[in-house]
């Protein structure tokens, strides 16, 4: 499958694009070479082989969510800057 330039200018201009002339050579040239590509893969046959989201078998790498305590009002304050009882004390910003 051979792309032309006036493709790529096309596309270019979907995009919105301002291409130069060198620009325009360089992108017909690497678009070509990447639809070559996928016309190599379009050629082998995949029949009976199942899609997969992963290259290697992977498992879950998250730990199970149990409910555990929390750190308590005092632990989570302790670096507050300012606190009104159990609460951080923030400036106003809407008057």
């Amino acid at each position: 499958m051979k792309i032309t330039r006036a493709e790529v200018e096309h596309v270019a201009r979907l995009a919105r694009l301002e291409l130069t002339d060198a620009e325009l050579d360089t992108f017909t040239g690497q678009m070509d070479g990447i639809l070559a590509y996928v016309e190599k893969l379009n050629a082998l046959d995949t029949d009976g082989i199942v899609p997969t989201s992963h290259a290697v078998p992977m498992e879950n790498a998250f730990r199970a969510d149990e409910p555990t305590g929390s750190i308590g009002v005092e632990n989570a304050l302790a670096n507050a800057p300012l606190r009104a009882e159990s609460f951080f004390r923030v400036p106003k910003v809407i008057e």
